[in-house]
């Protein structure tokens, strides 16, 4: 008897401490310094897959049987489809919820992920990496709009858009890095595998951490979604194909044709469309849009120097895969130290359109002392230019970020958040398309690089060098164009209210080493 008495006293015991230490978890984990580590892992994750199947491009090209044309699709597949139907994703959240859509992009991006470490010819690897892009553009505007809906305008929200943008800024680098040690010490299809664990982790902790927002009522503008894609497609094929039949060729003409017109379309169905997915009168804010603007052309600079350093490198330096991608650690630890003091020092003390001036500029002077270089450079040379780029884009990118979400109504949180991703990624395409036209022009009169004799293997070293060299000084015209629209155009600021001045006195102290405290503290007085 005693023992069958105590038994249910035993188990409904163990319940309760079950439940409670369940709810103690939820607790824990309902703190805004876990959902802003979500979020940053998130775009990290994302971000990072623009890049680091670049080191593994040799590997893959042999291990799949991809031709040296079709081998560019292998980035430009992710990187079309992520930019291209961002703005959509970020409709998505405003009108669906953007916790949801969250979620769902992360878990196509993780399975698709998963199929492209497992795929046995060429179309089934670009297939999941078309598909990893429409899980990036599901995820990474709305989590950048959730910040901001968590984070409201101040102090706190500069601080969170600074680690954000280190992370969008350090990944493309973080990719390159971790591409070239996956590679080499394990296989590439690790670099398609590596976002598994990574992804499931975000999935179980954002169900926990992440609550959802109001959903609208409104029509999804598919229209707009589809034309904009395609004619940025259409723009991007053109470039290619120019780079390697030339600007008369029937193809290179017809892709630019189709893409302008859809492009024309797309301007169209925008003005018109009940939900657009990128409405018109975001342009109408002249501080904005050159802060998108300048921010696409100066990550199209950054990337070209990930895409063409990296063959460098390998190529003509002879660095190993893993070599290679250390050659670019320099490149993460300089944005994140300079989008460190950009939030935490410089803001309080220099104007934005400063800020923005000095990021760009420095990542012009990193990119200038790319554009010297020979087959016998140094790496403590080069590596003044990756720091210096790395500077750059951590202090430009903290500043235009935060005026690129200046003044933007609520009803438009979420495509003022997609259009911030979108100009860096189709930055980076049309980019990287125009840089590989270049290249291609600038070498086109010379033979193709020839493995055999001393003197054939030196002559192609050259070559190489030398469109290398003249890719870069196109790559400077992309970081001049975007210092002068911001000298021209960026307005200065309304000032700050009382309240948000208060709250930078408040925050005046805070460490970094203290963010999970600051952060909660925070959103105890917020609420």
């Amino acid at each position: 008897m005693p023992s069958t008495t105590s038994a249910p006293s035993q188990i409904t015991a163990s319940i309760g401490s079950g439940s409670s230490n369940a709810h103690g978890l939820r607790d824990r984990l309902a703190n805004p310094a876990v959902f802003l580590a979500v979020i940053l892992t998130a775009q990290l994750m994302v971000v990072l897959d623009t890049t680091i199947v670049n080191v593994a491009l040799p590997h893959i090209q042999r291990g799949l049987g991809f031709s040296a044309t079709s081998l560019s699709w292998v980035i430009n597949a992710y990187i079309l489809t992520f930019g291209g139907l961002m703005l959509l994703g970020a409709r998505a959240g405003d009108l669906i919820g953007r916790r949801r859509i969250f979620l769902s992009g992360i878990a196509l991006f993780s399975a698709s992920s998963l199929a492209g470490g497992f795929a046995l010819t060429s179309w089934m690897l670009l297939t999941s990496r078309a598909i990893q892009g429409m899980g990036a553009a599901l995820a990474a505007p709305t989590a950048l709009s959730l910040l901001t809906t968590v984070f409201p305008e101040g102090p706190a929200r500069l601080r969170a858009i600074a680690l954000y943008t280190t992370m969008s800024a350090a990944g493309g680098a973080t990719g390159l890095v971790a591409g070239g040690l996956l590679t080499e010490l394990v296989s590439w299809r690790w670099v398609m595998f590596v976002n598994v664990p990574i992804g499931l982790a975000v999935l179980l902790l954002g169900r926990e951490t992440i609550a959802e927002t109001e959903p609208r009522h409104g029509r999804f503008d598919l229209l707009g979604a589809l034309t904009s894609t395609l004619g940025v497609a259409g723009l991007v094929l053109g470039f290619v194909q120019a780079g390697t039949d030339g600007w008369s060729n029937p193809v290179t003409v017809g892709a630019f044709a189709v893409g302008l017109v859809l492009l024309g379309i797309f301007v169209h169905t925008e003005a018109r469309a009940e939900e657009p997915i990128l409405p018109l009168r975001l342009f109408a804010h002249a501080t904005r849009t050159t802060a998108n603007v300048s921010r696409g052309l100066v990550y199209a600079g950054m990337y070209g120097m990930f895409f063409y350093m990296s063959q460098f490198f390998q190529d003509v330096q002879g660095y190993s895969p893993l070599r290679a991608g250390v050659a670019f650690l320099p490149m993460p630890v300089s944005v994140f130290l300079s989008s460190q003091l950009t939030s935490r020092v410089l803001s309080r003390r220099l104007p934005e359109k400063v800020l923005m001036i000095l990021g760009a500029a420095l990542a012009t002077v990193g990119l200038l002392f790319a554009a010297s270089v020979h087959a016998n450079t140094s790496y403590a040379q080069l590596v003044v230019g990756i720091a210096l780029m790395g500077v750059g884009a951590g202090v430009s990118f903290v500043s235009l970020t935060s005026a690129s979400l200046h003044d933007v109504a609520p009803r438009d949180a979420g495509a003022a958040s997609g259009l911030v991703n979108v100009s860096q990624q189709l930055g980076a395409a049309l980019g990287l398309a125009v840089l590989v036209t270049a290249f291609g022009t600038f070498t086109s009169h010379v033979p193709i690089i020839v493995r055999g004799t001393a003197a054939a293997l030196a002559h192609s070293h050259a070559v190489m060098v030398h469109g290398v060299d003249d890719v870069f000084r196109v790559g400077l015209v992309f970081t001049v164009s975007g210092l002068v629209l911001i000298a021209m155009f960026v307005r200065r600021p309304r000032t700050q209210t009382s309240e948000a001045a208060l709250a930078t006195d408040d925050f005046e102290d805070a460490d970094l080493e203290e963010l999970p405290e600051w952060l909660e503290e925070y959103d105890r007085e917020s609420a």
